[in-house]
């Protein structure tokens, strides 16, 4: 009885650890993960594409040229993945110190149907004060996501409503545009930061 009763805990527990692994697999490896390795983010002055940051300027991949670039791709209305992300970013800025203040971060919606202006502007002010905010023209998105590589798409849930799934990862640019490497969704700050300093450090050396 006593045996029968652990399997029947075991297989419970290996019920719900194959839920949870697939709830997280639907986040950041399902359709809103980055493409397979061999994809790479071209370099960014090789993209062409048009927005407008929360302030309404415009701008495009020639902005972030010159300075080392962090950039993620999400949405206001998302429920957790995004503000968890840009918190963890925050974070991250912080321990960055006087750093920060070398580097383009840059927060680009996938919802520009929702995401107006005045709407990401709102929105990037409840993080760290570097992060921009981009918006723009439906098909201007689409062409920034191809060059990053980025994946995004629109699903209905109940209500006549709609979400929307997308890379959850981080990437990383030198100053000079080339990519030079990916942040996952919760990696440890011990983990990201170094990459950050990484991406400074060849950011200095491709601005010269």
């Amino acid at each position: 009885m006593r045996r029968r009763a652990a399997l029947g805990y075991g297989a419970a527990a290996l019920g719900a650890m194959g839920l949870t692994l697939f709830v997280g697999w639907w986040r950041v490896d399902g359709p809103g993960a980055p493409e397979p390795p061999g994809r790479l983010p071209l370099k960014l002055t090789e993209m062409d594409f048009r927005l407008t940051d929360h302030e309404g300027q415009r701008v495009g991949p020639e902005t972030l040229v010159r300075r080392p670039t962090m950039v993620f791709f999400g949405f206001t209305f998302c429920p957790d993945v995004c503000p968890t992300t840009l918190s963890d970013i925050s974070g991250w800025l912080d321990a960055l110190g006087k750093d920060t203040a070398q580097m383009n971060v840059i927060f680009i919606t996938v919802d520009p149907e929702r995401d107006t202006v005045e709407a990401m502007a709102e929105y990037v002010s409840y993080f760290h004060p570097a992060i921009r905010g981009w918006t723009g023209a439906q098909d201007q998105i689409a062409r920034a996501a191809e060059g990053f590589r980025a994946t995004y798409e629109r699903v209905p849930i109940d209500g006549g409503d709609y979400t929307m799934n997308h890379t959850a990862s981080v990437f990383l640019f030198d100053a000079a545009g080339g990519f030079v490497s990916m942040i996952d969704y919760h990696e440890p700050r011990e983990f990201a930061v170094p990459k950050i300093r990484r991406a400074l450090e060849e950011g200095t050396e491709g601005a010269t």
